[in-house]
C-alpha cells in the first residue's frame, strides 16, 4: 500500500502540479483567472486521442501534434476573446467559464459522452517497492517532472524569465525598463497552455478522455492556488503535490474513498483560509510575488 500511495500520489501530484503552475504563471504576469484552463487541458487529451485513434499516426508524433495543436487553440482563444478584456477580471472569469463549457459541449458533440480509451506510449510494467507500475506511469511523472524543471530554469535563469517576473512584480515599470508586457503576456500563455496540453496527452492513456474530465481538476487547480497563495508560483506547485498526495491517502485508506477525492480539496482549501487566509505563501507585497 505504501508504495502504491507514494508511486499514484506522484503521478497525480504531478499532474495538477502541471495544470497549476501554467494556471499561476497566467495570474501572476496577467492577473488573468482562467477558468477555461483545464478545458484545454482536455483538448490536448482529446487530440492526443484522435492522432492515435482517429488517425492512426503514431504515439509520439500525436503527443508532439496535440500540445502543439491545443496550444495554437489556446493562443486563438486568448486572442480573441481573453486580450481584448483582460482588464476587466470578472468579465475574464464569466466569459472563460463560458468557453470551458463550449469546448465541452463540442467535444460531446464530436465524440459522444463515452469514455475514450488510448494505447499507452510504451506497453508494459515493471515493479517497484512491490508495486506494479506501469511504464506509462512512468512518463507521466517523469514529463511533469521535466516540464517543471524546465519553467523553473526559465524563470530563474534566462533574460526571458527575468522580464516575466519583472512584468508580475510591477508591470508599469517594467514597461519604463523597455520589456514589451503584451509580447510577455502572449509568451506566458503558450507556455501555460503548452503544460496544459502535456498533462492531458500523457495522463489520456491512464485516466480515459471523457467532455467532463476538465472539471475535476479545475477544482483542485483553483484549491491549489488558494492553498499555494495568490501569485505564487512555488506555492501552487507545493498545494496541487499536497492535494495530490491527499486524495490518494483518502482513496487508499478510506472506504469508498474515491468519491470524496473532491471534498479533500475542498476541505484542505478551507481549512487553510481559516488559519492562514493569505495561503501557505502568501505575499503582502507586490515585488515579492514569484
Amino acid at each position: 500500500m505504501i508504495g502504491n500511495i507514494l508511486i499514484n500520489g506522484l503521478l497525480t501530484g504531478g499532474m495538477y502540479a502541471t495544470l497549476a503552475l501554467g494556471f499561476a504563471l497566467v495570474f501572476s504576469v496577467g492577473r488573468i483567472v482562467n477558468m477555461a484552463h483545464t478545458a484545454l487541458y482536455m483538448v490536448g487529451a482529446y487530440l492526443f486521442f484522435s492522432g492515435v485513434r482517429l488517425f492512426g499516426i503514431n504515439v509520439w508524433i500525436s503527443f508532439a501534434l496535440a500540445i502543439v495543436l491545443a496550444v495554437l487553440v489556446g493562443v486563438a482563444v486568448f486572442k480573441l476573446f481573453i486580450d481584448r478584456i483582460k482588464e476587466h477580471e470578472t468579465a475574464v472569469m464569466i466569459i472563460t467559464v463560458a468557453l470551458a463549457m463550449l469546448f465541452q459541449e463540442i467535444c460531446l458533440e464530436v465524440f459522444g459522452g463515452r469514455f475514450r480509451a488510448v494505447d499507452p506510449f510504451i506497453a508494459g510494467s515493471v515493479e517497484v517497492f512491490g508495486t506494479t507500475v506501469t511504464y506509462q506511469n512512468f512518463i507521466a511523472i517523469g514529463s511533469s517532472a521535466l516540464a517543471l524543471i524546465a519553467v523553473w530554469f526559465v524563470l530563474k535563469k534566462t533574460k526571458i524569465g527575468f522580464a516575466i517576473r519583472a512584468i508580475a512584480e510591477d508591470g508599469e515599470i517594467a514597461n519604463v525598463m523597455g520589456i514589451d508586457g503584451s509580447r510577455m503576456q502572449l509568451l506566458v500563455i503558450v507556455m501555460s497552455v503548452g503544460l496544459a496540453g502535456l498533462a492531458g496527452a500523457t495522463t489520456a492513456p491512464i485516466t480515459m478522455v471523457s467532455p467532463q474530465m476538465w472539471m475535476g481538476p479545475l477544482v483542485v487547480v483553483l484549491a491549489a492556488v488558494v492553498i499555494g497563495g495568490l501569485g505564487s508560483i512555488g506555492g501552487s506547485v507545493l498545494g496541487a503535490f499536497i492535494l495530490g498526495y491527499a486524495e490518494i491517502l483518502v482513496v487508499f485508506l478510506v472506504p469508498n474513498g474515491s468519491f470524496l477525492r473532491g471534498v479533500v480539496s475542498l476541505g484542505l482549501m478551507i481549512l487553510v483560509l481559516l488559519i492562514k487566509p493569505e495561503g501557505l505563501f502568501g505575499v503582502t507585497f507586490e515585488e515579492e510575488r514569484l
